[in-house]
């Protein structure tokens, strides 16, 4: 059996999609044959995206797995033959008006109908497909993101007196202002990975808010800024998965996240949660943390047990079972 996964074509400061499946392809590659095929073009305008349909049309393998933000070129694929794998629907909630209903055509509902399959990495995503595209639940699959373990060697001491939190990503969901707001007037280093613009650093600077910041990072680098950090912030207003949680948990740092979106499915009881539109309730989620030992222990450990659902050996066996199944039926 040979699987054509397709791929965006690839360009800078966008690569978790490819991440997220060369981790997983890495357990399967005794098992299965899989080629991974980029697709010509950017995707961007009509004529791009004609070429990229053509493209995959020709390229059509044994099971042909359509992943990121290509969608639509599922419309021309085998239905019989296709998984499609959808890791979050952002964007239905960012556009408005004629826009986002021709995004959730022709990216979600017409190339889910002709689908065998579709894997999502929550229940979250997957509630939000069936309510807004009108799926069948039976032919959506949640397969969580894979997450493998990283260097959990001991941390320093706590830094009650003034922690460094790390901030992971500053895109509008990350919800960055309303934790600039909680954290105002607490003594601690607020450590953000990710662009941060004019109007941000200005936000910072005006609440009188401690921080570094820093993007481009390599994978080692990323794993040192968890090492070196007291707590890891992920306050998010939404989010598909929320891989910096498991990425606290290998390391074993307590997460202070939200009580929303996918979040929760994906913590369990190694977080503590907060209301991510209040910042009273994440103000107090982080005084929580920093002033009781007990809880971040606790915490600690709850992060121990639930972050193994997430070993790619784990991932990757769901998919290998998702492929046999498609391939069989066709």
């Amino acid at each position: 059996m040979n699987v054509r996964l397709f791929l965006r074509k690839p360009f800078a400061a966008q690569f978790s999609v490819e991440r997220y499946f060369d981790t997983i392809f890495e357990s399967l590659r005794d098992q299965i044959y899989i080629d991974r095929k980029h697709l010509p073009c950017r995707s961007k305008g009509i004529i791009r995206r004609g070429i990229n349909v053509i493209a995959a049309r020709l390229w059509q393998s044994d099971v042909n797995h359509v992943t990121g933000d290509v969608n639509y070129i599922g419309l021309m694929l085998s239905p019989k033959r296709t998984v499609l794998t959808v890791l979050d629907c952002q964007v239905l909630q960012r556009l408005t008006g004629w826009r986002r209903a021709v995004v959730k055509t022709l990216w979600f509902s017409w190339p889910m109908r002709r689908a065998r399959l579709i894997t999502v990495i929550s229940d979250e995503t997957k509630r939000t497909l069936v309510k807004e595209c009108d799926c069948e639940p039976d032919r959506i699959v949640v397969v969580p993101v894979a997450v493998p373990p990283m260097d959990s060697s001991p941390s320093s001491d706590f830094h009650t007196d003034c922690p460094r939190i790390l901030q992971i990503g500053t895109k509008a969901n990350k919800n960055i202002p309303r934790l600039i707001d909680a954290l105002c007037g607490l003594p601690c280093i607020l450590d953000i990975v990710g662009p941060v613009n004019d109007d941000l650093r200005s936000t910072l600077l005006q609440a009188n808010i401690n921080f570094t910041s820093s993007s481009g990072l390599s994978d080692d680098e990323l794993v040192q800024k968890y090492r070196d950090c007291d707590i890891v912030a992920f306050v998010s207003t939404y989010e598909g998965f929320g891989m910096p949680i498991i990425e606290a948990q290998w390391v074993e740092r307590p997460v202070v996240t939200s009580n929303c979106s996918s979040m929760p499915e994906v913590g369990g009881d190694g977080a503590v949660y907060v209301d991510p539109f209040d910042v009273t309730s994440i103000r107090d989620g982080f005084q929580r943390v920093i002033n009781d030992p007990d809880l971040r222990a606790m915490v600690i450990e709850a992060g121990r047990q639930n972050r193994v659902r997430f070993l790619p050996e784990k991932i990757a066996s769901q998919f290998e079972q998702i492929y046999r199944e498609v391939a069989g039926n066709a």
